[in-house]
């Protein structure tokens, strides 16, 4: 099975150096760096855009593709990995890439529209048939005997969303009071058995290594392990209250320009067809929310259930240049509460 596949560390699909045949030369090769659930989604997308894609010199588009926690694979392109483009799980990631390497301009989340963010997701549950242990919603989370999966928000944007998403919800039920949220995810952790370095590790670890009684994980994801796995074996739960996930997507110039008179433009165009009607399409397709949905499938459309939803440019977060300092750099929030637990 894929999922069970895919649990392998991740290969990059990197062309070959030296001289190039007459073939390669009528051929760009975009390399695509990813965030760990994308890879079916971006699987369909690229064989959609490649199939009609041509530059305006007339050369056809290969995509590559290199999977990973969104942090890990920011981290790759800082050190020398040269994607031309990046689709990954959070704008800091893609900030820090332009902080660090130059090749990116900061000003990135204007180029696109939707903030560079062509679809969305929320935070969800996934429980083994029959729901044993009776999980509803965060609270339940935190009771005693009760086995949490999810990744390590070092190495993991999915990570980074589902703390967060817990974090707001111990803000509402605390009144804002810092101390006993801290003091609830802090519960929270303290039953977390595995942190995996990306949401599909931890998606192989609840469902493949049978650990723990419940999967904090991107809706995309849980819709993915119903369709992929034994249906039967699993329910996906959703929240009283969750976040928007708005997993970003940018070009990064400065390695794409360098490679090819036409690189840059295929760069821009292949996420510019994320935006289009049949981009959408298969956003909704692969479990994602879609900026409009009005031109995806009305039946996957119908899949995504309303929820509640804080986003990171509410107040409580105030955006990622806030949350992120504050909850995940060496010595913030996170590393405090998991030093504890």
């Amino acid at each position: 099975m894929r999922l069970k596949l895919i649990a392998l560390a991740a290969s990059l699909a990197l062309g070959a150096c030296g001289g190039q045949s007459s073939s390669a030369a009528s051929e760009i090769a975009l390399l695509n760096v990813s965030y760990d659930p994308t890879r079916e989604l971006y699987e369909e997308f690229n064989a959609d855009f490649a199939a009609a894609y041509k530059t305006p010199g007339g050369k056809t588009v290969k995509v590559n593709m290199s999977h990973g926690g969104s942090g890990k694979q920011a981290r790759s392109v800082i050190d020398g990995l040269d994607a031309d483009v990046v689709t990954l799980a959070l704008q800091n990631d893609i900030d820090v890439i332009a902080k660090e390497t130059g090749k990116i301009p900061t000003d990135w989340r204007t180029k696109l529209p939707a903030n560079s963010a062509p679809y969305t997701s929320t935070i969800v549950f996934l429980v083994r048939a029959g729901n044993p242990k009776n999980i509803k919603d965060w609270n339940d989370l935190v009771l005693p005997g009760v086995g949490v999966i999810t990744p390590n928000p070092k190495t993991s944007g999915g990570a980074r969303w589902n703390y967060l998403a817990a974090w707001a919800y111990a803000s509402k039920q605390f009144a804002g009071d810092e101390t006993k949220i801290k003091e609830f995810v802090s519960a929270l952790y303290k039953n977390v058995l595995k942190l995996d370095s990306g949401a599909r590790g931890s998606t192989v670890t609840f469902t493949q290594q049978g650990t723990g009684d419940v999967l904090i994980t991107w809706e995309n994801e849980g819709f993915l392990t119903l369709r992929e796995e034994d249906g039967d074996k699993y329910q996906m739960i959703y929240p009283s209250l969750s976040i928007r996930a708005e997993p970003p997507v940018a070009v990064v110039p400065g390695n794409a320009e360098k490679k090819d008179p036409e690189q840059l433009q295929a760069a821009e165009d292949y996420l510019k067809h994320l935006y289009s009607a049949a981009g959408q399409r298969i956003a909704a397709k692969h479990y994602y929310r879609p900026n409009d949905p009005a031109v995806a499938d009305p039946a996957d459309v119908a899949r995504f259930q309303p929820v509640e939803m804080v986003t990171i440019d509410d107040p409580l977060f105030g955006g990622w240049a806030q949350a992120q300092p504050k909850h995940f750099d060496d010595g913030g929030l996170y590393d405090q509460i998991f030093t504890v637990r």
